[in-house]
């Protein structure tokens, strides 16, 4: 690489982290304006539009305010790898022990649309059966259905829950 290359590269880091010190100078500088700004509104809500507070109800607002000031801030959210919860004897961590109306239509409505493709049956046929949906609600009801319902967390942790788990 020649030596004007290089001083290139030089100069553009000196400046990049010139401008990462420089956001991060800013971004406290607003952290602390907010903190003192939401001090301000405790005071206002605890003094209660009084004029006369004893010297004890002070210190204690005083104290109040400094523990607010001195609580961590936390500036950057850590990415949160999801997990499969798992559980002692498959146990139903996530959610009611049983299916919820949405699961049952939707493995209603996955499993009419195998059946309804040619998907082999997991029963005998009911005798008085003359659709698929009715074929899949028996089947449901018998838990015969190989079908795993992932019953996700907002943090995005999930369980997978084999139908035979179920109520």
């Amino acid at each position: 690489m020649p030596k004007s290359d290089e001083n290139i590269d030089e100069t553009h880091e000196a400046v990049n982290s010139e401008d990462d010190d420089s956001v991060n100078e800013n971004i406290t500088k607003m952290l602390n304006k907010s903190t003192e700004t939401a001090i301000e509104q405790y005071r206002k809500v605890r003094e209660n539009g009084r004029k006369e507070i004893t010297e004890k109800e002070m210190a204690e607002i005083d104290k109040e305010c400094e523990i607010i000031r001195n609580r961590e801030i936390i500036t950057k959210d850590l990415p949160h790898k999801k997990v499969e919860i798992t559980s002692k004897d498959g146990q139903i961590v996530i959610g009611p022990p049983m299916l919820t109306r949405f699961e049952k239509a939707r493995i209603m409505g996955a499993r009419t649309l195998q059946l309804s493709l040619g998907a082999p049956v997991f029963i005998e046929i009911p005798k008085n059966a003359t659709t698929s949906l009715e074929i899949a609600m028996e089947e449901l009801k018998q838990r015969v259905i190989p079908i795993v319902i992932k019953r996700t967390l907002p943090n995005g942790d999930y369980q997978n829950l084999p139908l035979d788990k179920f109520e």
